[in-house]
């Protein structure tokens, strides 16, 4: 019997729908739904093996399936792009004694359902991951931590794992009770000393500890445009505040070519030999700027439900001014600053831009000498192009063109305009 096209695509679609159900109830299963509004019902966040009540949570009267106390913490997600300097931004709210957080857990998510692409730009796969994507982090922010399970490989045996993404730029997964092998005393731990001292992540545990804390703060690189995560900041049962992170795009492209150097292999050719291979990827670059003249013309344009949840920030501000762009950030999340916090600025600012280069993830750094560095790096035909391809995402955000090799290497002509983005209130 023959089938039309139309047919076969409608039972291609009612496939996809059933195996998405599927798969949302099985990874529901550690949790306790409340199939009946009632607050005795859902007096319990985890399943059998955690038996941990969320202390001040609210009944289950309004969101049937999970509800917890949202004034009670502050939902913080930096959206950023890879080599923008997120890892930093990160770890100044990392450093926050009330503050649990996440390094780019959607990381998981990426390698498991587009394992083979970085940044895809298929309609299909950015849906995918897009709801997928918001449905773990509406699960993390509730501290929900057995969801992430389902995409962390291979599978944690007994909520058990030692392959989370970069668990040890983690404060909160780097010491009691999560790990014992340092003690209260020891706050600065090195990531790599937690990898090696710290036993396998008992992710409940884990959930415990972010249950403890009164935020919760992740890094996301892998969603493309605060309009992506509307649904997620309108979410009545979350307090979502939103600090996108951007850099001048010249400065992304000379760390992506140093950090990703298989990547990038075609761009160093061309800073090399001063010639453009002809099956560059220029879509290495031109996302970028996509993205972000798009996320930051939503942001600056005040749509009603970012009122109030919205802070843009840019790098080279932080770099030149990192005290005061901090105390601006706690200001904006409403949540005093830590002396930690001061103290870790301190430490990780005055570093070596030497230092810098050899430890790609790092953040000891000479912030102020890092943020232009890029204009020693590229060649001037290569920024000359980048100009010319980004020029409206440059001008949007206050960085100056080059007009000339000489002019490029000039380090003592700022490249970055004077602006103020008042978050929106």
């Amino acid at each position: 019997m023959q089938c039309s096209w139309k047919a076969v695509i409608l039972l291609a679609l009612a496939s996809i729908a059933i195996q998405y159900t599927a798969i949302r109830t099985l990874t529901s299963k550690p949790f306790q739904l409340c199939p009946v509004p009632s607050p005795q019902n859902c007096g319990l966040l985890g399943g059998p093996e955690t038996e941990s009540p969320i202390e001040g949570r609210a009944g289950c009267d309004d969101y049937p399936y999970f509800s917890f106390n949202a004034s009670r913490k502050t939902h913080i997600m930096v959206l950023a792009t890879t080599r923008s300097g997120s890892s930093f931004v990160g770890q100044l709210l990392n450093q926050h004694a009330d503050i649990f957080y996440l390094f780019e857990p959607l990381y998981h998510v990426q390698t498991t359902l587009i394992p083979r692409l970085s940044h895809s730009r298929n309609a299909a796969d950015r849906r995918v991951m897009l709801g997928a994507s918001r449905d773990l982090l509406r699960s993390l922010y509730g501290c929900d931590l057995y969801f992430l399970e389902s995409y962390i490989k291979p599978a944690p045996a007994n909520h058990t794992t030692d392959k989370l993404f970069r668990r040890g730029a983690s404060r909160a997964l780097c010491s009691l009770p999560v790990c014992d092998a340092f003690g209260p005393t020891d706050t600065n731990v090195e990531e790599g000393d937690c990898v090696k001292k710290c036993a396998s992540l008992n992710m409940t545990l884990a959930a415990d500890a972010c249950r403890e804390k009164r935020h919760v703060a992740i890094k996301v690189v892998r969603v493309p445009e605060i309009g992506d995560l509307r649904a997620l900041v309108e979410d009545p049962r979350l307090n979502i505040k939103v600090i996108q992170l951007v850099r001048d795009p010249r400065g992304i492209l000379s760390s992506r070519i140093e950090t990703f150097r298989d990547t990038y292999r075609l761009w160093r050719i061309w800073r090399a030999t001063g010639r453009r291979p002809y099956n560059l990827d220029l879509s290495q670059l031109t996302v970028v700027c996509e993205d972000f003249l798009g996320s930051v013309s939503t942001g600056l344009s005040h749509p009603h439900w970012l009122k109030g949840k919205y802070m843009l920030v840019r790098y080279e501000d932080l770099s030149r001014n990192p005290l005061l762009k901090t105390m601006e950030i706690y200001d904006f999340l409403g949540l005093p600053m830590d002396k930690s916090v001061e103290e870790w600025i301190q430490t990780n600012t005055r570093g070596s831009t030497e230092l810098s280069a050899k430890h790609k993830y790092g953040t000891v750094r000479d912030s102020a000498a890092n943020a232009e560095s890029w204009r020693l790096k590229l060649s001037y035909d290569m920024v000359e192009y980048t100009q010319a391809t980004c020029h409206k995402v440059l001008h949007q955000l206050g960085y100056k063109a080059v007009k000339s090799a000489e002019e490029l290497k000039n380090m003592s002509l700022s490249l970055v305009q004077d602006k103020t983005y008042v978050p929106f209130s």
